[in-house]
């Protein structure tokens, strides 16, 4: 009898999980291993070239240090780098001026560092860097890697991965922020999965469900308001500034329609737990059927056809649903305005003007004309786009199924 792992799944199943998620996590950072191996080499290459008599180890180390960010913040990252270093190096020289006790020299030059990237910049980078610097600087003083090797090989490490994230790999913003959109629909999507399947069942535990999961949101929620921040610094900051950046600024306001979505969402699933039984499960299906929406359109934000599927299925659930009566009590009310809501948003999501979406819900407007999304910019200084989307297929046979099963 196979041995079994909690919940009553067999043990071969959960390393099996455990394999498909470590397999989709490598894949997800192929692309940045492969870019911190050449970096880290080439600076190697570079440092051991032009600076003699030394073993130049932190440069490779600072390429990798500053390319571990977000593609858009790659060289923010490098030039927060390149401050540690040089107030740890600065730290552990004027610690080795007062005082050649090693043990007294390095808590001095730690602390002086710190505190100077403290008040300088709160970035943990520059604190962790500034700190590492006035070690080497402290220790390696006798050896044959002073502080100003030190500071050298971040220079280059650091120019490296300048190079790298601003002139041949830049960051491909527009793709990032959809892959963040794309996971914010699928949590939405997720979590309307969980209350319309809790609407059609009776008891506490189901309404309980559902509260527990509404902080699921949060984290989603959260990466799309950072990812909204940090675009326009990056633009300000990177090579995309070259070129147009008005596909980023584009897909901001995308942002902040998607962000309106998901507190829509969130007002959908608190009214549900407020409901009588016989109303939970006329809702059920409409909140099952907006629930495939999102998961529609989180298949490919690049189609049209995945944005009108959407489209046609949230109007075909809110109408079903209806406008509501004047004699409702307040909870039904507030459903039916919640329904109106995230369909309302669904719409605007896709494409629709907002000044339109009234009439299409109360089918004044029959075929809603649904606009071509804009493609992702390959290189941010150049109009060519690709052709080919890797891993795209047919939605039908990508379609995520939404919540857990």
């Amino acid at each position: 009898m196979a041995e079994l792992s909690r919940g009553g799944r067999p043990l071969r199943h959960r390393i099996r999980s455990a394999l498909a998620q470590a397999r989709a996590r490598l894949y997800a950072k192929a692309s940045l291993i492969v870019l911190v191996v050449i970096a880290a080499t080439l600076a190697w290459t570079i440092a051991g070239g032009l600076v003699q008599d030394h073993s130049p180890f932190f440069a490779p180390i600072a390429a990798a240090i500053a390319l571990n960010a977000a593609g858009g913040e790659r060289g923010a990252n490098a030039v927060r780098l390149l401050t540690g270093v040089f107030l740890g190096i600065l730290a552990g020289e004027f610690a080795l001026w007062v005082t050649d006790h090693e043990t007294l020299a390095m808590t001095m030059a730690v602390a002086i560092a710190t505190a100077a990237a403290a008040a300088i910049n709160t970035e943990r980078i520059v604190l962790a860097q500034a700190a590492a610097s006035a070690v080497l600087t402290t220790i390696f003083v006798d050896g044959a890697s002073p502080g100003a090797d030190r500071f050298v090989d971040a220079l280059i490490g650091a120019g490296v991965a300048l190079a790298f994230s601003q002139l041949f790999f830049p960051a491909r913003l527009v793709a990032m922020l959809r892959r963040i959109e794309e996971d914010a629909l699928n949590e939405m999507a997720d979590m309307l999965a969980v209350v319309g399947r809790s609407l059609s069942e009776d008891g506490e535990a189901c309404s309980q469900q559902v509260v527990n999961r509404l902080g699921g949101l949060s984290n989603p929620m959260a990466a799309l308001s950072k990812a909204r921040e940090n675009s326009r610094s990056t633009i300000r900051l990177s090579t995309i500034r070259w070129g147009d950046p008005q596909p980023v600024l584009d897909e901001d306001e995308v942002i902040e329609r998607l962000i309106l979505l998901g507190e829509s969402c969130l007002f959908l699933s608190r009214t549900t737990t407020s409901m009588g039984a016989q109303e939970r499960r006329e809702l059920a299906p409409i909140v099952l059927g907006m629930a495939d929406a999102l998961a529609t359109l989180a298949d490919d934000l690049s189609s049209r056809q995945a944005r009108e599927q959407a489209v046609e299925r949230v109007l075909g659930s809110a109408r079903a649903y209806g406008p509501g009566a004047p004699g409702d009590d307040p909870v039904t009310h507030a459903t039916h305005l919640a329904v109106e809501m995230v369909a309302s948003d669904i719409m605007v999501f896709a494409g629709i003007r907002f000044d339109e979406v009234e009439n299409v819900l109360q089918g004044e407007l029959d075929e809603p004309r649904v606009p071509h999304p804009q493609e992702e910019p390959w290189l941010p200084w150049l109009p060519w786009r690709p052709r080919w989307r890797r891993g795209r297929r047919s939605l039908g046979s990508r379609r995520r199924r939404p919540g857990p099963q």
